[in-house]
C-alpha cells in the first residue's frame, strides 16, 4: 500500500476494521445462543485483551499512570462497552445481523445529539434536521408498535445508547492518554464485568465447532482493532470516517449468504436514511472543524 496515498490507506483500513467486526459479529451470531454469553465475552475477553496489551506495548500506547479524573472516564467508559457488549450481543443473537447492524450506524447522529444536549456542544439546523430524518430511517428499522417490535429492538436501541454514552465519556477523556490504552481498559472491564456475570451459571464444554467459532470472533475482534489503531494514524478523518459504513454492506452480504436473512424493504429505506444522514453528519462536523482550525489572516492596512 506504499504508493497509495495517505487518504486511500485510511480508507481501506477503515474498511478493512469494519468487514472485520462485522465477520466477528457474524461469528459469534453463528453460536445460535448455544454457548452462554457471559462465556462467551469472557474468552474473548481475555485473548483481546492480551492481543491489545502487545499492541499497547509495541505501538508505545501504554501509559497506566493517569489524574484521577482519566482514571474515572476511562472506568465509565469500560462500563458504558460493558453494558454495549451485552446488550448489541443479546440483540444480534435474535435480530436479523443487517439490522441490528443498521441501527448502529445512529450513532454519528446520536454521539451529536448527546454532545449537544449534555455538553453544549453548537448544532446547526442542518445537523439537526439530520438528525431528525435519522431517527426517522431508524423507526422504520424497529417499527413500534407492529409485530416487528421485539425485545430484542429494545436491546438493539439500549446498545445504540450505549455506545454513544461510551462516544461521549471518550470525548473527556485527556489527548495525553494514548487510544491503545483506553481501548485495553475497556476490554479488561467488559472480562471482568463478564466473569462476574458468570458466577452462578454454569459454562459448557465447548465442542470443536463453538471452539472454533469463538476463535474466529476473537481473531477478527484483535484484527479490527488493529486496523481501528492504523486508520487513526494516517489519513483525514473527513474522508475516511464516511467508509464505516462499509459495514453494513458486510453485514447484508454475510446476513444473506450465511443466515438466509434479507431485510424488508422498509428496514432498507431506513438503513438508507440513517446512512445518508450520518455521512452528511460526519462531512459536516469535519467541514466546521476546519473552519475552526483555519488561522485568520491579518487585515491588509
Amino acid at each position: 500500500m506504499k504508493h497509495l496515498s495517505d487518504n486511500m490507506r485510511g480508507a481501506l483500513l477503515m474498511c478493512g476494521a469494519m468487514a472485520l467486526f462485522t465477520f466477528g459479529d457474524a461469528s459469534i451470531k453463528a453460536t445460535g445462543g448455544v454457548l452462554p454469553l457471559s462465556q462467551l465475552l469472557v474468552i474473548r475477553g481475555v485473548l483481546a485483551s492480551a492481543a491489545l496489551f502487545a499492541m499497547a506495548w509495541y505501538f508505545r500506547g501504554l501509559k497506566l499512570r493517569l489524574p484521577a479524573k482519566d482514571w474515572a472516564l476511562v472506568l465509565a467508559r469500560g462500563l458504558a462497552e460493558a453494558a454495549a457488549a451485552y446488550f448489541f450481543l443479546t440483540a444480534l443473537l435474535a435480530m436479523p445481523l443487517a439490522n441490528v447492524t443498521a441501527l448502529l450506524q445512529m450513532l454519528p447522529l446520536t454521539v451529536t445529539l448527546g454532545g449537544a444536549l449534555v455538553f453544549r456542544e453548537p448544532v446547526g439546523w442542518r445537523r439537526w434536521s439530520a438528525i431528525l430524518i435519522g431517527f426517522v430511517g431508524m423507526l422504520l428499522i424497529v417499527r413500534p408498535g407492529t409485530d416487528g417490535f421485539t425485545s430484542a429492538s429494545v436491546y438493539a436501541l439500549c446498545a445504540v445508547l450505549a455506545v454513544t454514552v461510551r462516544d461521549l465519556v471518550t470525548r473527556r477523556v485527556s489527548r495525553e492518554v494514548p487510544s491503545l490504552t483506553v481501548t485495553l481498559c475497556s476490554s479488561v472491564t467488559v472480562t471482568l464485568f463478564a466473569g462476574a456475570w458468570s458466577f452462578g451459571q454454569e459454562w459448557i464444554t465447548l465442542t470443536p465447532r463453538l471452539t472454533l467459532l469463538v476463535l474466529m470472533a476473537t481473531t477478527f475482534i484483535i484484527g479490527a482493532y488493529l486496523c481501528s489503531v492504523m486508520v487513526m494514524r494516517v489519513g483525514e478523518v473527513s474522508f475516511v470516517a464516511p467508509f464505516r459504513y462499509t459495514g453494513l454492506v458486510w453485514a447484508l452480504i454475510l446476513g444473506f449468504v450465511v443466515f438466509g436473512e434479507w431485510p424488508q424493504p422498509l428496514t432498507l429505506i431506513g438503513a438508507s436514511i440513517i446512512v445518508a444522514t450520518g455521512v452528511f453528519s460526519l462531512l459536516r462536523e469535519a467541514r466546521l472543524k476546519r473552519k475552526v482550525r483555519k488561522p485568520v489572516l491579518p487585515r491588509q492596512p
